[in-house]
């Protein structure tokens, strides 16, 4: 059986430390070994080809694989939240409801309000989630995985089912909410550009090891014709084994 998320209690300063991890889907390894450290307030991107790993990896880290076979140490903070590609917003609560959910009180409540305010959704608490459009139902995730001000902010492809010109907006708006709320952040992508304008440091995974890891020295306001941009694009492409000349700058989802 999987190795349960234990509460990080040492090393100050770190958010997440795994420790030879491993996790396997019958005679397949997945994950061979995985040492990882991410410090607080630390935004890793984790980007990788189809069944790299890189899937399994994040639901290690949230302690969500009980039904695959590995071991190995995963150490996270007290305060863990995940936001998905799919807002998963319950469609019988409205949006406050959502947000607070597995929450009580009126501090919790006006907590919430607060939340949808920087995410741009004042005055929608008692709107229902089908009323909103596919970037504000995001919206309103991200409200519900900051509601209680996490330590560690887990993202599973968070804006992949979004149109470009959304996810460009969330893009900005995630990055003003971490300037506010500090949380360490580990987000799965498939899309190289999202991981260079988002992360300090981006990792490849490849057959279940890390392949490359890389720190982004760029600028707060990042532009794609940066020429510091392009070389990190060619390098991480190149980790993936795509030529950057003709290939796009995403890779395939996947499921494991």
């Amino acid at each position: 059986m999987a190795t349960h998320a234990r509460e990080l209690t040492a090393a100050v300063g770190t958010a997440v430390r795994t420790v030879g991890l491993r996790r396997s889907f019958g005679d397949r390894d997945v994950l061979d070994g995985i040492d990882l450290e991410i410090a607080r307030g630390e935004f890793v991107a984790l980007i990788g080809r189809s069944g790299s790993g890189k899937s399994t990896l994040l639901r290690a880290v949230a302690g969500l694989d009980d039904t695959v076979d590995g071991s190995g140490e995963v150490y996270v903070p007290r305060r863990v939240s995940m936001v998905f590609q799919d807002s998963r917003l319950l469609p019988w609560l409205r949006v406050l409801d959502n947000v607070v959910l597995g929450q009580s009180g009126s501090v919790a409540r006006e907590r919430g309000r607060e939340v949808l305010a920087e995410v741009g959704l004042a005055g929608r608490e008692r709107a229902w989630p089908h009323e909103l459009s596919g970037g504000e139902q995001q919206r309103a995730a991200l409200a519900r995985s900051l509601v209680s001000e996490p330590q560690l902010l887990l993202a599973d492809e968070p804006f992949g089912a979004l149109d470009a010109l959304t996810r460009i907006r969330m893009h900005g708006l995630l990055r003003t909410l971490l300037r506010v709320h500090r949380p360490a952040v580990l987000l799965v992508t498939h899309d190289v550009d999202e991981a260079l304008l988002l992360a300090d440091r981006v990792l490849v995974i490849d057959g279940g090891r890390f392949s490359l890891d890389v720190r982004i020295d760029l600028p707060e306001q990042r532009t794609p014709a940066d020429t510091e941009f392009v070389r990190l694009r060619d390098l991480l492409l190149a980790a993936l084994g795509v030529q950057s000349d003709t290939a796009p700058t995403t890779t395939p989802t996947e499921n494991s």
